[in-house]
């Protein structure tokens, strides 16, 4: 049977192999997170945080380049997701039980114990993430996330151990600071807490000039102190979810007050 632009899906050849351009990105981001687990293990925390970084940027880079060069693909789908799991998801976790554990062992057996159960908790988190996502991409919003992107949830990680990688020992406080950190990324991202998604971002589409002006203010920041600037822009965006809930709460709660609409 000949086939045309009229033959069904389900009855045309299937095509071998796989679309190079955006799978190598993916491969970026895979090899992002490992390189990160590596440069833990070898003490080396500010590599790791960037290696994290760079994950996030091929798994951006990825997903708009398929979709831009029209290679989307069940495959890349797939391999994407176990590449942010490896990336987003393990990498940050071993990266903060590596700086962390050992030093909070010291101060007694169950600050290690809530350290690397906190760790884990995050690892499990980023996996019903993706689980959750994959499942509901077909009936999502795409202007919402619901619950912290684990990208995001990454960053924070990695941020905050890059920031206090410059604390040579430190205190009991800023360890468990770092184990809080981790646990609640983790507890953000099985949320039900909506994030914008900005995938509606056009970039076709005219601005005024003045916001042109922010790219460069931005990106000086970030060069003059990455670890700071990096943990309070995605820790704002993280906090940003929550915050605006308890908002609408107290709004409503005072709305319905007694005598709230009383002149």
């Amino acid at each position: 049977m000949a086939v045309t632009d009229e033959t069904p899906d389900l009855l045309r050849p299937r095509r071998k192999g796989i679309y190079l351009l955006p799978n190598l990105f993916t491969t970026g981001c895979l090899f992002g997170g490992f390189f990160a687990v590596v440069a833990a293990i070898d003490k080396h925390f500010d590599k790791a945080g960037i290696a994290i970084f760079i994950a996030m940027v091929c798994d951006t880079l990825d997903g708009r380049t398929a979709r831009l060069t029209r290679t989307e693909s069940a495959f890349g789908k797939e391999y994407d997701s176990l590449a942010d799991m490896v990336a987003f998801g393990l990498a940050p976790a071993i990266v903060a039980y590596q700086w962390g554990v050992v030093r909070i062992t010291e101060y007694g057996h169950s600050w290690g114990r809530f350290g690397w159960l906190a760790c884990f908790f995050y690892a499990a988190a980023g996996a019903l993430r993706l689980a959750r996502f994959n499942a509901r991409a077909a009936t999502a919003d795409k202007r919402y996330f619901e619950g912290l992107p684990s990208p995001s949830a990454a960053a924070i990680v990695a941020a905050f151990v890059w920031f206090c990688s410059d604390w040579r020992e430190p205190r009991l406080d800023g360890l468990i600071a770092a184990f809080v950190v981790t646990a609640s990324a983790g507890a953000l991202m099985v949320s039900n807490f909506g994030y914008p998604s900005f995938k509606q971002f056009n970039l076709d589409r005219r601005i005024r000039f003045v916001y042109m002006l922010l790219v460069p203010v931005v990106f000086v920041a970030i060069a003059v102190d990455p670890p700071t600037m990096l943990l309070a822009m995605f820790g704002t965006y993280a906090l940003s979810a929550p915050v605006l809930w308890i908002g609408r709460r107290l709004r409503r709660l005072f709305r319905g007050a007694p005598g709230a609409g009383a002149a």
